[in-house]
């Protein structure tokens, strides 16, 4: 099932989606810089933090490759093979 902040994602332009990834990359670090200094409170919220980033980014690349053209397609599925190979 997906997540509600999936679904509000879907929603955001591409420079809404720039924008809230560089914001969520700060607050993510400042996070991470009091949760070493001092410790907090609920450290999960770090787990939910890189979660938060990790959804932006797939939206991000989910856009790209539906943008991407014919050519850019073959050459990715291209890629994904040779990747599997190696396996």
């Amino acid at each position: 099932m997906a997540s509600n902040k999936f679904l509000e994602l879907q929603e955001f332009t591409d420079a809404d989606l720039e924008g809230e990834l560089a914001q969520l990359e700060v607050q993510y670090q400042k996070l991470r810089f009091d949760h070493a200094l001092k410790g907090l409170d609920n450290p999960l919220n770090i787990r939910e933090m890189r979660r938060d980033i990790a959804r932006v980014q797939t939206e991000i690349r989910r856009r790209e490759v539906a943008a991407m053209d014919e050519a850019g397609l073959q050459s990715r599925s291209k890629i994904r093979t040779r990747r599997s190979k190696g396996k």
